[in-house]
């Protein structure tokens, strides 16, 4: 999964090269502003076949915890 979230990342940094780890803080280490986050929600929701309400973007400080997300949302499938 940290695989497809680094492309997913990559392409919104221009393909600038990105390492991930789950303790990877989104918005300070990545350089992403309030709308590169959105936007980078929407291409998660889409690749990933999930929905991200507001309430849990707003608790996304890590990489991890977009992944504990996912692997949640998938778990309830």
């Amino acid at each position: 999964m940290i695989e497809k979230l680094t492309e997913i990342i990559r392409e919104h940094k221009g393909g600038e090269e990105v390492v991930l780890t789950e303790d990877t803080v989104i918005i300070a280490d990545l350089g992403l502003n309030s709308l590169d986050l959105i936007n980078l929600v929407t291409d998660i929701e889409d690749e990933f076949d999930v929905e991200i309400p507001d309430r849990a973007i707003k608790m996304f400080k890590t990489v991890g915890d977009v992944i504990r997300f996912i692997e949640s949302e998938e778990d309830d499938d």
